[in-house]
């Protein structure tokens, strides 16, 4: 890193550039106005600066943070999703093994009075060295290397963190555990030698099922989405459990956090009730589609499905739910004519257990997108292809 772009003067610059918002290409084109920094180097400090104002506003008010290159701030953790991550731990001492640019683990050292930092890439681990040093993080020690081989010179740690990271981009959205670095399922026993807790940060294209069966010793799944988007999966594993798993939903929009959990086993064993749409329809979170915890929320709250694979829930009377909820207006059956009289020029539609795409639909009916109205294309307890007509409601968790 080129410690001359910590000076006042070029602080300043990258502050007052930034904030305005300039544009990088011009920036890049007219040169960089200060001897022994790069206009390349500039651009990354404020094009981190610029992306960290939402992902992380405390890096980004903070003077004299170091950025590394754009890729790594896209892979790393928001503030939000690791100030979450860092309520799930307690102890004195903790590891991360993939510390790279360092968010997690400045709200892990929080919690511990001893943490550990391993990164492989020199440059990288030389940042999130500085960055913790200019945000007075005093408990956390760096070090240069493979986490695993460090893990080995350690004693008993309270907990291990591990972010493994893909080998290689495979093809389609399918992936394993045993396809990242580093490889956890086949460095388990060595791992459990070392700490009886284990925190894994995946990202949520991993398969749950498959995730539980690789990693054994799965205590808790944590499916966390900011402002309705899952960002990451959380495994936490205790070494020797056989208890059920149990999944946490968590959907953190601004200072809110919408939770809802349940038993993976008994998720398995309900039956839920099906019925015909009543006056209110409810879709949920993102959270709780990725969890796959249907049965077990239409159980908790009290709801019937529209049908076992429609993931639509109904009732007659309005309750708070974790995700969106709407007054049904009416119920069409799915068949060109009706949908023709009824001239729905204007809507926002959602497909839920239906052979045809948004796009697909917006184009067979002249629907342009927007407006107060929503349009549900599922399928009901009858197998029937339906539409629901529907105003939302503001009722929600």
């Amino acid at each position: 890193m080129n410690y001359h772009i910590l000076h006042k003067k070029i602080q300043d610059f990258i502050f007052k550039q930034s904030d305005d918002k300039i544009d990088l290409t011009k920036l890049i084109l007219s040169g960089s106005p200060f001897e022994n920094i790069t206009v390349q180097e500039l651009a990354q400090q404020i094009s981190g600066r610029l992306k960290a104002k939402d992902k992380l506003p405390l890096w980004h008010q903070t003077k004299e943070i170091y950025y590394p290159p754009i890729l790594n701030l896209e892979q790393t953790s928001s503030e939000a999703t690791a100030i979450y991550k860092s309520e799930l731990v307690s102890g004195d001492i903790m590891i991360d093994l993939t510390g790279g640019f360092g968010i997690d683990d400045y709200y892990f050292s929080k919690k511990m009075k001893r943490f550990i930092h391993c990164e492989l890439n020199p440059t990288l681990s030389e940042i999130a060295a500085h960055n913790f040093q200019v945000l007075e993080t005093n408990t956390i020690e760096t070090h240069i290397g493979d986490g695993l081989e460090i893990l080995e010179n350690q004693e008993h740690i309270d907990w291990i963190y591990i972010d493994p990271s893909r080998r290689h981009d495979s093809k389609g959205k399918v992936f394993f555990l045993n396809d990242c670095l580093p490889d956890v399922p086949s460095n388990l026993d060595f791992l459990f030698s070392k700490s009886n807790n284990i925190l894994i940060k995946t990202s949520p294209l991993l398969d749950i099922h498959s995730g539980i069966k690789a990693l054994q010793f799965v205590k808790e799944i944590h499916v966390v989405a900011l402002n309705n988007e899952v960002k990451e999966l959380l495994w936490v594993l205790e070494k020797g459990n056989k208890r059920d798993t149990v999944i946490h939903t968590i959907n953190l929009i601004k200072d809110k956090k919408t939770s809802f959990s349940f038993s993976l086993k008994k998720e398995s064993s309900i039956s839920p009730k099906l019925s015909l749409p009543k006056k209110y329809i409810y879709e949920p979170n993102a959270a709780i589609m990725k969890s796959g915890g249907f049965f077990s929320v239409a159980e908790t709250f009290k709801l019937e499905k529209l049908h076992q694979h429609s993931h639509l829930y109904t009732s007659d009377k309005k309750i708070k739910f974790p995700g969106r909820s709407f007054e049904i207006i009416s119920v069409l059956p799915y068949q060109k004519q009706v949908l023709r009289k009824e001239k729905l020029t204007k809507a926002n539609i959602t497909t839920r257990n239906f052979p045809e795409t948004v796009s697909a639909i917006r184009k067979k009916f002249k629907i342009k997108d927007g407006g107060d109205l929503y349009l549900f294309f599922t399928t009901n307890c009858n197998n029937e292809k339906i539409v629901l007509v529907c105003k939302k409601n503001r009722v929600n968790i």
